[in-house]
Parts: C-alpha cells; sequence; structure tokens
C-alpha cells in the first residue's frame, strides 16, 4: 500500500473533504483543489488506509449509540426507548381496541412489553382529559384493549416503544437505496451498555492512532423522528425528547424531583411535544435532568478521547438531546469542537456563535448525494445559493472551518461543482482571515423574546438544519433575517422577565414572532399580568417592540393581543364584529420608503388598525404592516415576513425606526436591499457585498456622511479600508 502525500495548494487549510475507500484518486484531487486539510468519513463509507498519513487531519465519524447490531441482540433490555402516541379513537360501545403500531413503520419500533405497561403506558380519555385505567394489552394482535370506555368519548394510547431500527441510518437509507440490515441503537446511558460503551472508546482510539479529530454523532438520544409504513416522515421534532426515556432513566429522575413521571409529560394533552408547545414545568424539569446527565456521561467519553490525544468533536444533529449548545451544562462536557450542517445564516450562527468550545466547523451544501448528484443536475446552483445565503451571517461571526460530506466520488464527476467549491474555499479563508475575532459594528441591541429563551438561539420555528415548515416559513424568515443584519442579538425567554428585573436594561428592541398560542409567541405567559406590564413599562419608557404574526395573541379581559395598545392594531375573532374599524388608508413611512416589493408570507389574519395607528400595508382590509408609537416607545406589526433581501431590510428599517435610530440609513448602509454593509473597526477595514446572482449598483454610506456609487458583480465580496 503506498502512502499518498496531499500537495499544498495556493490558499491550504481550514476546508474538510469526505473521502471513501474506493475514491482515493478523486479525493487527493479535489484536497489539492479545495486547498483541503482535514478528511472525513461518512454514514455509509470506509476511510481509505492510503490516506490515513496524507499529512492531512483525519476526521472519524463516531457513533455511541448504534454500529454493534450483536451487543443490542445480547442486551434487549436496553435497546434505546421512546414514547409513542396512537392517534385518537372514538368508542362506539364500552369495548375498545387501539391498534399500537398503525401509523408507524413496524421496522423501525416495537413495544416494550419488558417492562410494567401499566407503569409506564398511559391511557387517556382525551374528551375529558383524564387518566383511564380499565385496560389490558393484547399482545397476539398489538391492540390496547379497554372495557368500560364512554361511548362517542375519544382515547389513545402513550407507550414505550424500542428503536429497532436507528431513525438516522433509516432516513439515510431511505434516501440513498442502501440494502443492509438496520441498524439498531442502545442505550448507552443504562448500566451494562455504560461500560461496554466507554471500553468500546478506548479500544476504538488504540486501534486507531492516525485519527486526528472523533466526530460524536452525536451522543446519547436521537431527536423524535417516527416513520410510517410507507418510510414518510411521520413526526420530527428536532428538539424532541420523546426518544430519551427507558424506565431506568425515568426512575432516576423521579428520585432527583421527588415526583412520578406520567407519559403526559411528554405526551403533552394530546400532542407529541414539540417545540411549538410552551413547555411546562415538568418538561421543562425532564430537560434539565437530561442535560446534566448527559452532558456528566458525555465528559466521560470526551476525557477518554483526549487520553489518547484525540480532539472530540461533536455533530449538532442526530443523536444530540441533552446538549443544548446554549445551555450551562454543555460547557463542562469540554468538547474541542462543534460541526453542524450549515443550511443558511440561522444554521451557521447556531454553529459559529456556540460557546464553550475552542472551534466550530459548518457543513455547507449541497451533500454529496445521488439527489443531488446525477446525470443532467447542476449542483452548483444549490451550492451557490448555500453560500450567498450563509455568508451574510458568516460576515457577523464566522464558523472557524467549513467542509462538505457525502460521497466524494460523485463530486468529482462535476467539474464546474469542483472549480465552484475552491473559489468559496479561498473566499472563506480570506474572510477568515481578516475578521476572525474582530467584533462586527453592530448599531442595535434587539432580544428575541419567546418561551424557550437561549436554549434555541438561532434555532426558533427551525425543523432541522434550515428546513420549515409551509405554515410558520413566515416567522422563520426573522430569525433568517436578523442572522445577517448589524445587529447584536440574543434570545431570551418570558421567564428570563420574570425572574430578571434587569433582563431588558440593554435591549433596544424586543422582537417577538410566532402564531397564536405556540412557545413562539407565548401563549399562556401573556395571561400573566407581570409580562404584559413589564412590557408596557419597557416600551413607554423609550424601547422598541416588533411583533410578527399573532405577538402577545392570548384571549382575556377584552383583548386578543395583549399588547394591542403598544402595537396599535388587533385581531379580529369574531368577538368585536359590531365595533366600526375605519383605519384602512396607507401611509407612507420610514420604514417602506426606498424597499422594494414585501412578501408578508400569505397571512391570513383579520387584522385591523387602531385609530391613530399608522397603516403601512394592507389588502382587503387586512393589515400587514404598521406602526405605532406609544409613550416615548415605538412598536411595528408586521404579518409575516418570509426571508429575502426586501423583507430583511424591512426588518432592519423597522427595527431602526422602533429604536428612534433613522440617522443610521446614512451610516454604514447601501440604499440597494440586495447589498449588504458590513464593518470592522478595530480592524479597520469594511466590506461591502452583493447577495444576488445578478450584477448588483448602489449607493452606499459611510460613517462620515459621505457616499458613493459601487457596482458589483454577481456575488461579489469587496472589502474597503476605513
Amino acid at each position: 500500500m503506498d502512502r499518498i502525500t496531499i500537495k499544498p495548494a495556493k490558499g491550504r487549510g481550514r476546508v474538510t473533504v469526505p473521502t471513501d475507500i474506493s475514491a482515493v484518486e478523486e479525493t487527493t484531487r479535489i484536497m489539492e483543489r479545495w486547498g483541503g486539510d482535514a478528511l472525513r468519513d461518512c454514514d455509509g463509507t470506509e476511510f481509505p488506509p492510503e490516506l490515513l498519513e496524507s499529512g492531512a487531519k483525519v476526521y472519524s465519524t463516531y457513533y455511541t449509540t448504534r454500529k454493534d447490531n450483536a451487543w443490542a441482540r445480547e442486551n434487549p433490555d436496553e435497546i434505546q426507548q421512546m414514547y409513542v402516541m396512537t392517534n385518537f379513537y372514538m368508542a362506539e360501545s364500552a369495548v375498545l381496541r387501539i391498534p399500537l403500531m398503525k401509523g408507524i413503520h413496524p421496522g423501525m419500533l416495537s413495544p416494550n412489553t419488558r417492562d410494567d405497561i401499566h407503569r409506564w403506558w398511559e391511557v387517556i380519555d382525551r374528551t375529558t382529559g383524564e387518566v383511564f385505567n380499565s385496560w389490558e394489552y393484547d399482545g397476539q394482535t398489538g391492540e390496547a384493549v379497554l372495557t368500560g370506555a364512554a361511548p362517542y368519548h375519544d382515547y389513545s394510547v402513550s407507550f414505550l416503544a424500542y428503536i429497532i431500527w436507528d431513525p438516522v441510518h433509516m432516513y439515510n437509507s431511505i434516501v440513498n437505496g442502501w440494502d443492509e440490515p438496520p441498524q439498531l441503537t442502545f442505550d448507552v446511558r443504562q448500566p451494562k451498555t455504560q461500560a461496554f460503551s466507554l471500553k468500546r472508546l478506548r479500544r476504538y482510539c488504540e486501534e486507531n492512532p492516525n485519527v486526528s479529530v472523533i466526530r460524536f454523532t452525536t451522543f446519547f438520544h436521537q431527536f423524535t423522528l417516527i416513520f410510517d409504513e410507507l418510510k414518510r416522515e411521520k413526526f420530527v421534532d428536532w428538539y424532541g425528547y420523546a426518544a430519551s426515556v427507558s424506565p431506568y432513566i425515568l426512575e432516576r429522575f423521579e428520585r432527583e424531583v421527588g415526583y412520578p413521571f406520567r407519559p403526559e409529560h411528554i405526551i403533552d394533552q394530546g400532542y407529541m411535544n414539540n417545540q411549538y408547545r410552551s413547555p411546562g414545568k415538568e418538561y421543562r424539569d425532564f430537560m434539565a435532568f437530561q442535560r446534566r446527565e448527559v452532558a456528566a456521561l458525555a465528559r466521560q467519553f470526551v476525557e477518554i478521547t483526549h487520553e489518547y490525544g484525540k480532539e472530540a468533536m461533536m455533530f449538532l444533529g442526530d443523536h444530540w438531546i441533552g446538549t443544548e449548545p446554549y445551555m450551562d451544562e454543555f460547557k463542562t462536557i469540554g468538547l474541542d469542537a462543534v460541526v453542524g450542517s450549515v443550511g443558511n445564516g440561522s444554521t451557521l450562527r447556531l454553529i459559529s456563535d456556540t460557546p464553550g468550545v475552542k472551534y466550530t466547523e459548518g457543513r455547507f451544501l449541497p451533500y454529496f448525494f445521488p439527489d443531488s448528484f446525477y446525470e443532467g443536475a447542476d449542483p452548483v446552483i444549490e451550492a451557490r445559493e448555500n453560500w450567498i445565503t450563509a455568508r451574510r451571517a458568516l460576515l457577523r461571526n464566522p464558523i472557524d472551518r467549513i467542509g462538505y460530506g457525502g460521497y466524494v466520488a460523485l463530486a468529482a464527476k462535476f467539474p464546474r461543482f469542483v472549480d465552484y467549491v475552491a473559489r468559496v474555499s479561498d473566499e472563506f479563508r480570506d474572510i477568515y482571515q481578516r475578521i476572525k475575532g474582530v467584533p462586527p459594528l453592530c448599531v442595535k441591541r434587539v432580544a428575541v423574546l419567546n418561551s424557550w429563551g437561549r436554549m434555541r438561539t438561532w434555532g426558533a420555528h427551525m425543523v432541522h438544519h434550515a428546513k420549515y415548515f409551509p405554515q410558520n416559513y413566515a416567522y422563520a424568515g426573522v430569525i433568517e433575517a436578523l442572522s445577517g443584519l448589524p445587529l447584536a442579538v440574543r434570545f431570551i425567554s418570558f421567564d428570563d422577565l420574570l425572574e430578571a428585573p434587569d433582563a431588558l436594561a440593554d435591549i433596544d428592541v424586543i422582537v417577538n414572532v410566532g402564531g397564536a398560542g405556540t412557545a413562539h409567541s407565548g401563549g399562556e405567559y401573556w395571561a400573566d399580568p407581570r409580562i404584559v406590564t413589564a412590557m408596557k413599562q419597557y416600551v413607554a419608557r423609550g424601547g422598541g417592540f416588533i411583533g410578527v404574526g399573532e405577538p402577545s395573541a392570548r384571549q382575556r379581559q377584552g383583548r386578543y393581543f395583549q399588547l394591542a395598545d403598544i402595537l396599535g392594531v388587533e385581531e379580529e375573532r369574531g368577538l368585536t364584529l359590531n365595533y366600526g374599524k375605519y383605519n384602512w388608508e396607507e401611509q407612507p413611512h420610514f420604514i417602506t420608503e426606498k424597499t422594494g416589493g414585501i412578501d408578508f408570507g400569505g397571512a391570513r389574519q383579520s387584522i385591523y388598525a387602531l385609530e391613530g395607528t399608522a397603516v403601512l400595508a394592507q389588502r382587503d382590509k387586512n393589515v400587514l404592516l404598521a406602526a405605532n408609537d406609544f409613550y416615548k416607545g415605538r412598536a411595528v406589526y408586521i404579518a409575516g415576513l418570509p426571508y429575502s433581501a426586501d423583507n430583511a431590510r424591512l426588518l432592519y428599517r423597522a427595527v431602526l425606526w422602533a429604536s428612534h435610530g433613522e440617522e443610521y440609513t446614512a451610516r454604514w448602509y447601501a440604499d440597494n436591499s440586495a447589498v449588504d454593509v458590513h464593518v470592522y473597526p478595530d480592524a479597520k477595514q469594511f466590506c461591502i457585498v452583493n447577495n444576488s446572482n445578478e450584477i448588483q449598483q448602489s449607493k452606499t454610506y459611510t460613517d462620515n456622511g459621505n457616499s458613493f456609487i459601487i457596482e458589483l458583480e454577481p456575488g461579489e465580496l469587496r472589502w474597503q479600508e476605513l
């Protein structure tokens, strides 16, 4: 076996390239072309021995919970488990049979009848919300049999199930058409498997001395992902804790908190708990318990990794439950790095802002999979869109490394793509060298207010890795816009407001965005007079407030928007139809001045403006955009705001107006919404960037009141000295 050395490139470093045992030549060529300094394997590939001593840093994907079916089969009691809820079934008589696995792929889950089902399962009368205790399980038919049911009441069963096909392996198998046995997923939290897994990691480190970085994918618990009989996604929650359970874990939880665990703490009022549900006390307690337990065990894995002279990297995704990177417990793990998939600016900031690690890395799109790299395809289109979109955020806080994933042999068949990524790699290295560690100019301080706060920093409204639901893309667009604007952004919770009176002391504008009743807009929190009073005091004293969608929505005391007087708008819910509404005339305003076409995302709310409010946009007597003065403060209402250059510009102007900062449209500002200006005072330079695939011309303002006209090529980034 010949040793292969990667030749130095003109620009070199900070780029990771995937490899495979059958693609040594392609790997070498692309490494040299992109100036890569690290190689990685991927799920479904093997690392080529010829490249182990190539001079490149070697990343090895390590699975703590799978890729050892023999152990899982020998220890079936320590296979991972998940809470699942059946559909609702209406009783037609006193006897009702509920099939547990209907709508679930039979190869993925298997009900856990090994443990006490009457302790760990729960049947709920969904008509009354009460626990129903008169039932047994028929193992022959796979049904829960209820006796004494109330006719015409709905019932559901929440049950524990073993995960007999790892959801990520299942997903990858479906997408790539793999024909290989499903990988079982074992529970590293439990005693036998924990001891086995720690020894397994030591053995791996000893047998792989050339591995520089162990990339944990991730640690112990998969986010909630369930497939139906047709292998389609039935339920997905990137932050879901439903697959982090077992009787062993739940008993430990009960001992710590002092009260019994119920499935309904996760299956919340007939919903699989998810990030759109405001978390109740028990669910928050369980998440906090899991974070502490996961962090303590993960630290043991990291310490073993360090003991063998290797770096420990965590993937932000897959089995990452309990490792929320913005919570205090995460810092105690001792990781060297995190890596995640970069779908847009929000996901880039999710990675780059991660505290407590030595470096961060992003996997850019497209993945080198057959769904993007096939005959006749042009992967450059997706790559260009991905880079230009993420670059906005990267210019606010750059990650330390970039990379790609998948089958390198596929990418090698597309020379235009290889050339484009070479240019991206050079541009990234140039950006990093110029601004890493240099604070960008932030003209205002913005806080996104929701039920989760910093726990969901940059991840609000996200399904996973920049994937959104059609119903909330107009809300996710607000977070995406913020990721690349010259603003200091942080995420705060309603509990922060209740626990820390000075939580808003240094905030210029609060943003509350989401649908009514969700964790993002706040739901029941708006029934708390302390929250409403705090907001009114903040704005009345000069603060800014921007509400998007159904902000402060909660029917109470003659109002649906509890901050209607601040926002200057209210939502018609059929309870105020008798009142005359006459404020519909659109007015010119600073916020809409010099902005392009505004996309409100198909908003359907029946919003009307109160007298004295400035209506900036309305359609068929449905207010889409409004501005209002409230004592010394200001507020803006926006129906919805999907991400686009024009919408990002509108949001920026809304922030400036709400914070009395209109003068910033003549300071470090481009009057073309496709063009951004990023300033780095300590580095004495700034850049002007074209965020489109077309030639753009813009009038650009500097800090001294002067301006100049600039023309930029498609996607061009140009640096200037201060």
